[in-house]
Order: structure tokens, then C-alpha cells, then sequence
């Protein structure tokens, strides 16, 4: 096979007639010439084929070695070529387009024997459409010397493959041909589309991811706009799924998330989209909704797909899930990020709101999550600049009259905004998990101050303080509470612990933590008991020493009957138990006095003093404060 440059040149074929013959010929026309001439021509003759036959052999041998190095070179050319691992053929530049040489590779790529390609024509092979437009372009004047272009081949076995192809016109033996170099793409192929799908698909459940979802919203809200039609966004949490995953394991976990996953793809037809954001939180939108009343009929419909049980394993589980809605009805300068960002916001307040429920995002929810953010923002500064402070709420013995313990109570003092309460930025704080750095300065403070004030020489008594259910869930609780005893020097009996009835929801490790804090030395208390999850019964599993009556029944004791009757259960209840009973909330000597008559051992709120400033609560423990007659 000639080289690419002899190719483009025009190859003119050489004479394949040995010198022998010729040289031959060329005696017999001497022996005419000489047969006529003087001296005798035998003589002639001879003398003259004594000179004429060393050049004749001389110039065969060298004619036969020219033509064995001319096989030679092409024989090496052949094996060169049939070493590229991307096809080679040569195709005709008339019809029918046949192909007039190639490499193995290509005949190995299409499924023929290098004899059968040879007799193929090129639109077996291809789009011949595309070849003719190619011979087209080539020809016309400033074309590209050569061209790339991605085409499909179709194999002998009718299997199509794509294909990169380097193409160029050549001039062969005088004719236009089209010399085509092609390099197989399937592998990339399936490569590239397996990176796509991992950057627009959940391997889990297979659904697209947020970036699909997003370029999809931004499509259909494009379309929206033009033909003034409508579009809902719905981002959708499963409610409770932490807990799934802590009681069944991980695995368990994503089963339920597949099988949720085929119940919500049951939720949408053929405009609409679904994907899974992230966790346990799902997308989707639905084209074409306009109507308000279609957002509550969508919200009803996924409901309807969770009301029947979940099968993981051996269990059968029940789930619910909250959803946030966004409706975008066509306004200009709304993208799909700020859509998905208002149902985020919308789904953020159906969760606060109590779950399994529904919200519609409005303009106030906006304004609701930029105080959040602006809350979080300066919440991480008060950090930063100890911008803290505690006030201290004395708890009083009701038969003695006299202060046996005291509750610490965190306040911001706010630069601009003054005091803020402790309900603004403890649920923002919990949320973000800024209650971790500081219900451990609380700590610290507490037990630094309660120290100072015994160092000071006024009663000892114990300082209570609340633990967030972030705190109580710390693995390494007991080290932290040890520390900051280690560090403030304060015996263990004059800290009190107080616990929500919620975080006893999983009683094993309910118990295992307390018996690791009563070990410390520190007293134990369950705060606000009655609104809960806790029973009496279950109450003496924990190594507790006191009980606070929640101030929601304490409130109402002298005006509703069963508030009363609650409130009486539990002092006699928690008696039994030999447990300490303190009500909080007490605010009129009414309450107090029934309070006294039912033997409540201990008595909280304004009736005896409201929060105070540490300067206050030391003045208090010095006059050694009795409980008002």
C-alpha cells in the first residue's frame, strides 16, 4: 500500500520489462547493422557482444534488486500499518463509494475479512448522505485540508458504534479519493455516560440528584413564562427517619429510602419530576398547576402514597413526611434556586409546626429565615465576645421557709436588642449546633459563681442546670461535667442536672447516662414532668432525686379541677418514690398554699423572686431569704 504522500501525488506505474530482453532486442538490431559493414562481421559481432553482455547482466541483477526492495517496502509498509490500532480506509471518490484499501483494524471493527471490505460499499458501513457531503465541501475552493467529525458506523452484524474520524481528500493513481482515519468511541462513550449519570443521579435510589432537578425546574419555569402558565416545587422530609435509621441500622434505612422512592415516582406523570435532594429529603415539581387548590390536592396525594406500611426486613414500618410547597406562577426575575429555596423554607416550617403536615410558602416566611440567619450570624459573635449572662431563680423549701437550691438561667445581652430570652436563640441554637459551646460555658459559669459564693461564706446550695438534648446525647458527657468541676473546684452534690421527660424517650441509654452522671456526684431532676413521655413506673428505673411539676399544671390549679387533681397525683405519687417534688410557675399564695397542704417538698417562681443578676441572688443568700407569709 503506497505511502499518504504518494498518495497525494499522481503515481505513474513503472516498466516490469527485465534488461535482459531489451538488451537482447537491441543485438539483434546490431547483428543487421553489422552484418553489412567491413571487416568481416563475424569479427564485428563478436567484439561487440564481448562489450555489450557484461552490461546486461550487471543491469538485470540490479533491475531484480529493485524490485525485490519495492516488495520488501511494501511488505513492511503492509505490517506498519496493520499495527494501528485505528481504522484506515481509503474509499473512492466516485459512485458507488466502494472501499479501495485498509487496515486490520478496520476490518476487525466492521466484522469483514479485508477481501469482503474491499467490495463493500461505503454506505453499508455509513451514512453515505454524509460522505457525499463531504466529497462536496472537500472539493469546493479554501476547504480544510482535513476535518474531524463524530459519525456512527454500522458493523457487518448491523450493530451501530460511534466513531471519531480524522477525514481528508487524496489523489490516488490519478483519482479523487477519500482517506479516512477513525478511532472507535464506545468505551468513552460508556464512560462519559456513566459520569453523567453519577453527576445527575442518587446511586441509591436512582433518581436524579438537586443538579438535575434544578436544570429541569429551570426548563419548565422557561416554558411557564412564555405560555403564562403556573409550576409547583415540593421538597418533602420523612419524619422521624434518624430514628429508623438508630433502631434498625443504616441498611434498613435505605431500604425504606427505596421504597419510598418508588412510591413518590408513582406521584408524578409524564411533565412532572422527582429526585432525591439529599438524606432522607426528597424533591419534585408539578407542570402546569396554576390553581391553588391543586397544591392541597398534591400534598393530600403524597400523604396517600405513605399510608401504607413500609415492609423492611421482618418489620413493618409507618412513616409520615412534611412538605413545603412553593407555587411560581410565571413572575419574571424568579430562578428555579429561588424556588427550591422557598420550599426549603416552607418544609423547615412544617416541621416546626409538628410534622406529617403541609406549609405554603409566604413572603413572611422569608422574613421569618432571614431573622433565623440574621439571629444565627450575630449568635456566633455573642459567642466570640461573651455577650452571656446568667440570672439565678431561687427554689425554696415551703416547710422551712428558706433557699435550698437555685436555678441558672441564660440570658443574651444583646448589644441593640438588650436582654433576649432564652426561648429566641436556644431553639436557633440547637438547630445550628451552637448549643454544644454553650451549654458548656453555662456550665462553667454556674458552677464558677456557686463556688465563689461558698468561697464567700454564703449558704451552700446547689445550682441547677438545664442540659439540651444535644448535650445530653454528647458521648463523652461525664468527662465534660467531670472538667468543669475539676476546673471550678465545686463539689458534685452542689450541681444539679436537669433533664427534659423527652430525653428519656430511649430508656436504656437514658439510664446508662445517668448512672454515669450520678457516679460524679451531681444531683439528677426531671424537668417540666407531666408533659412528656414518662410514666411514674418508668421513673424508678432512673437514678433521679427530684421531680419539677411542669408550671402548665401549676398555672391552673385553683381554677380547673383536674389540674388540681394531676398535680396532687404526682406530689403523692413521687413521695412513694422517695423523691424531692418542686413545683414551678408559682406566682399567687393560693397556689402556694395548696401546694403546702398537698406536702410539696420544694416551690419556684415570681411568688418567691423572679430571675435575678448574680449582684442580686448574693444579696438575697445573705439575708438568707424566707418565703414570703
Amino acid at each position: 500500500m503506497p505511502s499518504e504522500d504518494q498518495l497525494g501525488k499522481e503515481v505513474k506505474p513503472k516498466s516490469m520489462i527485465p534488461p535482459v530482453v531489451v538488451g537482447l532486442a537491441a543485438c539483434g538490431s546490431l547483428f543487421e547493422v553489422i552484418r553489412n559493414l567491413q571487416p568481416p562481421p563475424l569479427v564485428v559481432f563478436f567484439s561487440c557482444c564481448a562489450l555489450l553482455v557484461p552490461w546486461l547482466l550487471y543491469t538485470h541483477f540490479r533491475h531484480s534488486a529493485t524490485l525485490a526492495k519495492e516488495r520488501g517496502f511494501s511488505a513492511v509498509y503492509r505490517e506498519l500499518i496493520d499495527q494501528v490500532n485505528d481504522a484506515i480506509l481509503v474509499i473512492s471518490a466516485k459512485s458507488p463509494h466502494r472501499i479501495l484499501e485498509c487496515n486490520q483494524a478496520a476490518s476487525a471493527w466492521l466484522g469483514y475479512s479485508y477481501d469482503e471490505l474491499l467490495r463493500v460499499e461505503v454506505g453499508k458501513i455509513a451514512d453515505e448522505s454524509q460522505i457525499m457531503e463531504l466529497m462536496k465541501r472537500k472539493s469546493s475552493p479554501g476547504s480544510a485540508q482535513t476535518e474531524y467529525r463524530e459519525i456512527h458506523y454500522r458493523t457487518k452484524d448491523g450493530r451501530l458504534a460511534p466513531a471519531e474520524v480524522n477525514i481528508r481528500m487524496i489523489r490516488l493513481q490519478g483519482q479523487r479519493a477519500l482517506l479516512a482515519i477513525g478511532r472507535d468511541l464506545t468505551e468513552r462513550k460508556r464512560m462519559e455516560n456513566r459520569i453523567r449519570h453519577m453527576a445527575y443521579y442518587d446511586d441509591l435510589t436512582g433518581l436524579p440528584n438537586r443538579r438535575l432537578f434544578r436544570e429541569k425546574l429551570e426548563e419548565v419555569m422557561v416554558a411557564a413564562r412564555a405560555q403564562n402558565g403556573g409550576a409547583a416545587v415540593l421538597y418533602l422530609d420523612i419524619d422521624r427517619f434518624k430514628l429508623v435509621n438508630d433502631s434498625f441500622g443504616h441498611d434498613y434505612g435505605d431500604m425504606l429510602l427505596m421504597q419510598v422512592a418508588e412510591r413518590f415516582v408513582r406521584c408524578v406523570g409524564e411533565d412532572d419530576f422527582v429526585a432525591r435532594t439529599e438524606g432522607d429529603e426528597f424533591a419534585m415539581f408539578y407542570a402546569g398547576v396554576t390553581a391553588k387548590e391543586r397544591l392541597e390536592q398534591l400534598a393530600e396525594g403524597i400523604y396517600h402514597s405513605l399510608e401504607q406500611p413500609f415492609q423492611i426486613g421482618q418489620f413493618q414500618i409507618h412513616i409520615t413526611a412534611s412538605i413545603g410547597i412553593a407555587h411560581y406562577l410565571g413572575e419574571q426575575g424568579e430562578t428555579a434556586d429561588l424556588m427550591m429555596k422557598y420550599a426549603d423554607i416552607a418544609l423547615s416550617r412544617a416541621k416546626e409546626t409538628g410534622k406529617n403536615t403541609h406549609q405554603i410558602f409566604n413572603s413572611d416566611m422569608n422574613k421569618i429565615s432571614l431573622t433565623k440567619l440574621t439571629l444565627e450570624s450575630e449568635l456566633r459573635q455573642a459567642i466570640r465576645n461573651n455577650e452571656f449572662m446568667l440570672v439565678y431563680q431561687p427554689q425554696v423549701h415551703l416547710e422551712k421557709g428558706a433557699i435550698v437550691g437555685m436555678e441558672a438561667l441564660i440570658r443574651w445581652n444583646h448589644p441593640v436588642r438588650g436582654l433576649v430570652s432564652p426561648g429566641d436563640f436556644i431553639p436557633i441554637a440547637e438547630e445550628t449546633g451552637l448549643i454544644a459551646p454553650i451549654g458548656k460555658w453555662v456550665l462553667m459559669e454556674a458552677c464558677r459563681q456557686n463556688k465563689q459564693w461558698q468561697d464567700s461564706g454564703l449558704p451552700a446550695v446547689p445550682v441547677s442546670v438545664n442540659l439540651s438534648m444535644g448535650q445530653f446525647l454528647q458521648h463523652d458527657l461525664k468527662g465534660i461535667i467531670h472538667a468543669v468541676l475539676e476546673d471550678t473546684q465545686l463539689p458534685a452534690q452542689f450541681l444539679e442536672l436537669e433533664i427534659t421527660e423527652s430525653m428519656t424517650m430511649d430508656v436504656d441509654f437514658a439510664t446508662k447516662s445517668l448512672k454515669e452522671l450520678k457516679s460524679l456526684g451531681v444531683q439528677i431532676s426531671i424537668d417540666d414532668f407531666g408533659t412528656g413521655y414518662s410514666s411514674l413506673h418508668l421513673l424508678k428505673k432512673f437514678p433521679i432525686d427530684k421531680l419539677k411539676i411542669d408550671r402548665s399544671f401549676v398555672r391552673d390549679i385553683m381554677c380547673d379541677p383536674n389540674d388540681a387533681a394531676i398535680v396532687a397525683t404526682i406530689i403523692s405519687m413521687t413521695h412513694h418514690l422517695n423523691l424531692l417534688v418542686i413545683a414551678e410557675g408559682v406566682e399567687t399564695r393560693e397556689q402556694m398554699h395548696f401546694l403546702r397542704d398537698n406536702q410539696c417538698n420544694l416551690i419556684q417562681g415570681y411568688w418567691c423572686s423572679p430571675p435575678l443578676p448574680a449582684a442580686e441572688m448574693q444579696k438575697m443568700l445573705k439575708k438568707s431569704h424566707s418565703l414570703p407569709a
